[in-house]
């Protein structure tokens, strides 16, 4: 497993798990910013799902949900920070929760902040 904190460029702003980018100074926090999306399976998923259980191996149907997810909270939670005049954002976690059967809330947050 790599523990090292992820840092990444996406649509011109940099996104990390560490609470400073190397190489940057922060000149201004602009404060916690968002994203969250809930998403339900689908029945086809969970019929596939059903048989890989006998079987074993990787759910693709579920990494592929949780990945459209993740990508879809990340988005909303950088409109967020560009929305407060951003240029990165620090400290970025990731969260998840069940809100009913079949449904559940993935959540991301960090803190926007603007970067020299």
């Amino acid at each position: 497993m790599n523990d090292r904190p992820t840092l990444s460029r996406s649509n011109r702003m940099l996104l990390t798990t560490l609470e400073g980018v190397p190489g940057h100074t922060i000149v201004q926090h602009l404060g916690l910013v968002q994203g969250s999306t809930v998403r339900a399976k689908n029945v086809g998923r969970d019929f596939m799902a059903g048989l890989k259980n006998l079987v074993g191996g990787e759910l693709k149907g579920y990494t592929e949900l949780l990945q459209e997810a993740r990508a879809e909270a990340t988005q909303r939670m950088m409109q967020e920070a560009s929305k407060q005049g951003a240029n990165a954002s620090v400290n970025i976690r990731f969260a998840t929760s069940s809100l009913t059967q079949g449904a559940a809330e993935l959540f991301v947050y960090g803190t926007a902040v603007q970067i020299d």
